[in-house]
This record gives C-alpha cells, structure tokens and sequence, in this order.
C-alpha cells in the first residue's frame, strides 16, 4: 500500500535530575559536595533512508518516545544519558511541525532533530564557592518535548509525466523504465504515483514518475490528483502526456497546465516537454497539425505500443534534466526555544493576594530543588534578577500582602 502522509506523535527524554551528596569517607571528617550531574534526555531523530519508499509504516505506529537521562549519584558519579530514538523515513520526505516545515530529508541520511531531550541538572559539586564550600543545591533535568509531527513524501524524480486519464503515462513509463504499473483502457488504472528509472548506459540514468488521477478540479479533490499533485514539485521537468488521438489535444494540454498552475502556481515557470502519444492511431497528417498548436513549446511525437521516438525522447529528457537546477524547498521554523524571548514575569492580583506567573518563572520553580535551603535562596536571587520586586511595586504591592510562586506562599515584608 502507497501512504505518503502520516501523523506521529513524538516525545523527548527528561534530563535527569543532579543530587546533593557529600563525601563520607573514613578519617575525612568533613568530605566535601561530591554530588553527579544528571543525564542528558535522548532525542527523537527523524533520519532519511533508501529501504523505504512510503510512509505505510506510520499507518499503525503513532507515538514514539525517547529515553530519559538517568539521575546523578554521590562521588560525582554522572547519571547515564537516554539513548536517542532514530525514526526512519523514505528519502524525499517533508517533517512539518505545527503546520510549519521544518526539514526536507531529500537525500540519504540527511536527519532532523524533532524533540531535543532535556539536558541533565548539574549536581552540588558545581556550586561550590570561596564563601560556600559545602552548598546544597542541586538542579532539577530540564523538561522534555512533545509535538505532534506532519510527514509529507514528495517522492524524488527528475521528471513527472502528467496528463489526463488514457494519455498513455502507464504505457510509457513502462516501456522508457523498469517500472511495471498496471495498464488498461479505463480511466483512473494508476492509482498511486509509479516511478522507474530511466538507464541510457555508460552510468548515466535518470528518474520518471507517472503522477495518476489529474483532471478539472484535481486541485480542488476531484479525482486522484489532490492527493498527488505535491509529487510534481519536486521534479526537474514536467512532460505533459497528450493522447494525439483525443477529441481536443491542446484543450486537455491546457486543462492539466491549470490545475497545477492552481496547485502551486511556481511550478509553471519549470522547464517543459509535450508527448504526443498514440500516433500510431492517427495520420502523419493530423500529428503535424496538432504540433503545430503548441506554439512554443517543445514537442516529442511518440507511440508506447511501437516504441517510434522514444530513443529521441529519452535522450532529450537526459539534456534537460542536467540543465535543469535542482529543486530547494526553503524552510523558516527553528525548533530551538529562544529563551530570551520567553514572556516576562508578570504578576496577577486577586485582593491582597498575588500570583507570580511568567515562562521563566515555571523554568526556575523546575530548574531547582528548593526543598534545600541553599536552593531556595538562590532561586529567589535569580527571581529577583528578573526584577520581581519591581513588578510587585508596580502592582501595588503592601506590607503583609500574600505572595503566591507556584505551590510557595510568602508574606511580603519590605
């Protein structure tokens, strides 16, 4: 089964948390903080593979999650690191979080982080200081993280052949590669993008892609070609395949160039070929007129059922595949959080009573183990260098007034 979109939910390791310990050793009676960091969290990589070529494995598998670090011990000991969670996906392959691509995973493993585990809290062994040589304090692992994760397979192919149903795509990828897609004479007989590799020998080789089911309103979800059209962003050239024996040729030419041109309008700026297929149904007569209605434009009279033109094809389609530049997709969205950017502290009032809430107020209240008191009064200083006494004035706060930081009360006194 084709699947070339899926939803995965993803979720870091925690950092794991430092400790407070001393050292308790025989005749040393007054062993100095010999507390371990914590354990980097693993994180959730996504990494492009070639042994894939859909996205059927996220069918039933959803959620992924990645080790937690380990806690620190005494003698400095280091908790261990939570192993990092590779998710393996097809080349070609756009990782969207929050509607916002983040990475094009368009060649071999090319990777994207998607979840950053937590880094390890440091233990007491690092808070020593000329006036504190036996400090308790210790940090708390930071957090983990958690998306929900858009895979979109745009697969990769030099050139897309499309057209209306009955051109002839399936015929002539069948014949110019190794592909084998079933063929019959009834409309929508493709039903999922074919693609096949298109070998002229001495190493050289190029990549076709039958994109199926464009017709009016594809771009809208008539038919197959919503589904599909996305295929056609990534080729090199785009070779519209006419049926030379259809009622109106360039009527169905005209058609398919403007549902992708409704689709993405950019890929109408990219190098084209017309196909005319079938003319082993028509005169020699009616193939000249109609080539003459695409003025302009390069055309390649072809038959898939005797092969006439296709070496001429084939070659020209080589030409222009390495004329053509390679297609870039651009990507704006930086997973790594700006901590400089985080909201302010701010303070909500409710009578004598006031909540002090702020992102870098909840990273505080976790970043340290308070139940020490040597924690405690660092994580007030660092509140204080955020200028909380400030914004208590500010909001008018009075002498005995209740101060509320997240499940601490405290009495305010100047």
């Amino acid at each position: 089964m084709f699947i070339d979109r899926a939803k995965i939910y993803v979720v870091s390791g925690k950092g794991g948390n430092g400790v407070v310990s001393f050292r308790r050793e025989k005749f040393v009676p007054r062993g100095g903080p010999d507390g371990g960091d914590g354990g980097d969290g693993g994180s959730v990589i996504i990494e492009a593979t070639a042994s894939m070529n859909t996205l059927m494995d996220f069918r039933y598998q959803k959620h992924f999650m990645a080790q937690s670090g380990k806690n620190g011990k005494g003698s400095n000991m280091t908790g261990r690191t939570g192993e990092d969670l590779v998710i393996y996906v097809p080349m070609g392959t756009v990782v969207k979080i929050d509607d916002v691509d983040i990475a094009d995973l368009n060649s071999l493993g090319k990777r994207v982080i998607v979840a950053k585990g937590g880094k390890g809290g440091k233990g007491n062994s690092h808070f020593t200081t000329s006036t504190k040589q036996a400090p308790t304090i210790a940090e708390n692992g930071e957090m983990n993280e958690e998306h929900w994760v858009e895979l979109e397979l745009k697969l990769l192919a030099d050139v897309g052949l499309v057209g209306l149903p009955n051109a002839g795509k399936s015929s002539l990828i069948s014949v110019m590669t190794n592909a084998h897609p079933k063929i019959a004479n009834y409309p929508f007989t493709t039903l999922v993008p074919v693609l096949g590799k298109v070998d002229m020998g001495f190493g050289k080789s190029y990549v076709l892609v039958d994109i199926p089911g464009i017709i009016e309103d594809a771009h809208n979800g008539t038919g197959l070609g919503e589904e599909f059209l996305r295929h056609v962003e990534r080729t090199k050239v785009i070779a519209y395949v006419i049926d030379v024996a259809s009622q109106n040729p360039l009527k169905g030419y005209e058609a398919v160039k403007k549902e992708i041109d409704m689709y993405n309008s950019s890929l109408i700026g990219r190098p084209e070929v017309i196909i005319l297929n079938k003319i082993d149904l028509v005169s020699e007569e009616r193939v000249e007129r109609i080539s003459k209605l695409f003025k302009g434009k390069i055309v390649h009279a072809v038959s898939a059922l005797t092969r006439v033109g296709l070496e001429r094809l084939k070659e020209f389609l080589y030409k222009e595949v390495q004329k053509a530049p390679d297609v870039e997709f651009t990507f704006k969205h930086d997973l790594q959080r700006n901590r400089e950017k985080m909201l302010p502290i701010f303070v909500e009032k409710k009578e004598n009573t006031f909540l002090i809430k702020g992102e870098k107020v909840e990273l505080l209240l976790h970043k340290y183990q308070i139940g020490y008191p040597d924690a405690m009064d660092l994580f007030m200083k660092k509140l204080d260098s955020l200028g909380l006494e400030k914004v208590l004035r500010k909001a008018g706060v009075k002498e005995g007034d209740t101060i509320l930081i997240g499940e601490m009360e405290f009495e305010y006194h100047k």
